[in-house]
């Protein structure tokens, strides 16, 4: 038991630095290689974990072997573009001038039904409101609204704009974070006072509640249940 103990300790210390050094896209963004890789060290790491028979030394050597050709490869790419295109792939038009490319579809393994739900998920629920999609080598799917379906911007209304910076959680699931309060130069006394005016008493059936620095406070309710729809097939 202590063996298997100090193996995956040391194992999670050797991914870890390998992560590290591999960089953060490894982690934020997976591209095919990136999930092969991550796949294939996930997989050494539990095996020469929890297997004693194994050569623990020879388990580290290849798990260092994979993340550094991981991070060789990724410099290369970054100096290439024929490697960009071999180790990550480019993305593909799945949709232009508002028309539903089939080709698009069917290179990506993507159906009518994941097209429609990339689409909800980036605020589109009819696809006529889009003039182009594409499928990114990461496997996002990015979406260019129609002329008249893109949102009005202040710079097109010619509004003066305030000046946005931080937005502090001040309050999660009923509890006050003090820290972020703090931060925001408020106290709990001013919190309270704001929270009065909103008709709260206490921080009982808060959710969350957010700070920015102009000083707007939004508060989101504990409780609140979705309203019947139409079911999405």
């Amino acid at each position: 038991m202590d063996n298997i103990f100090i193996r995956t300790i040391l194992i999670l210390i050797v991914l870890f630095l390998l992560a590290k050094v591999m960089g953060k896209k490894q982690i934020s963004q997976l591209n095919i290689f990136d999930y092969i890789i991550g796949i294939t060290m996930g997989s050494i790491g539990a095996d020469i974990s929890l297997d004693i028979e194994k050569d623990l030394l020879s388990g580290i050597i290849s798990l260092m072997i994979y993340g550094f050709a991981s991070a060789l490869i990724s410099f290369w790419s970054l100096k290439s573009i024929t490697a960009r295109r071999i180790f990550y792939g480019i993305p593909t038009v799945i949709m232009e001038k508002g028309k539903i490319i089939e080709g698009g579809l069917r290179k990506n393994k993507l159906n009518l039904n994941e097209l429609q739900e990339e689409a909800r998920s980036s605020g589109y629920f009819d696809l006529s409101e889009i003039d182009c999609a594409v499928m990114e080598s990461t496997g996002k799917v990015s979406f260019l609204p129609k002329e008249e379906n893109k949102p009005i911007t202040k710079k097109d209304m010619k509004i003066k704009c305030n000046k946005e910076g931080l937005v502090a959680n001040i309050i999660i699931d009923e509890r006050v974070m003090f820290t972020n309060l703090k931060v925001m130069d408020k106290d709990e006394k001013w919190l309270k006072q704001q929270l009065k005016v909103l008709g709260y008493k206490s921080y009982k059936g808060i959710l969350l509640a957010t700070l920015d620095n102009n000083d707007k406070l939004l508060i989101y309710k504990k409780g609140v249940k979705a309203n019947k729809s139409t079911v999405l097939e």
